[in-house]
């Protein structure tokens, strides 16, 4: 389709107009915006190992999760082709434009706990919220132990190094 108006028309050196300028108008395909075609689901699980593994990277969380879920974790993880369990202690509900996040972590012994939970959670909405688009509307931290320097850790060492 071409449009030919007055405004599209040049004017040669005696001041009288020449030929036309053909312009295009540009036509939309598809009906608009690509990144209006179609919808994006993001599972809970992929929310959840996002915050799991921004919550591991604050200094101060020892480890995610209770006591017994770090002891079946750590058997879990000693077991050939089993991998770490890095939504251990995160919980996330995802609708379909905001999540909310649930995290339970063990602190090391001598950090202040309300410095650690205001990091934890600082982090894990940065996390999501750039990666995901979603909206996060709440990250409840529940604190389940605090690791004492002379305790032995619940997940062993390999015994290969």
């Amino acid at each position: 389709m071409t449009d030919t108006t007055d405004r599209n028309r040049t004017q040669g050196a005696d001041g009288e107009s020449e030929t036309p300028v053909q312009t295009r108008k540009t036509t939309k395909r598809g009906g608009g915006d690509p990144a209006g075609r179609g919808r994006t689901t993001i599972a809970d699980g992929v929310v959840e190992k996002i915050a799991g593994l921004a919550a591991r990277d604050v200094i101060g969380v020892h480890a995610m999760g209770s006591g017994l879920s770090r002891t079946f974790g750590a058997v879990r993880d000693r077991v050939p082709g089993g991998s770490k369990a890095v939504t251990r202690g995160v919980k996330a509900e995802v609708g379909e434009v905001q999540t909310a996040l649930d995290l339970e972590i063990v602190v090391d012994y001598g950090v202040s706990i309300a410095d650690v939970a205001k990091d934890v959670r600082e982090n894990v909405v940065a996390a999501v919220e750039r990666m995901t688009g979603l909206e996060v509307v709440e990250v409840n931290i529940a604190v389940s132990d605090v690791k004492l320097p002379d305790e032995e850790d619940d997940e062993p060492e390999p015994r290969i190094q």
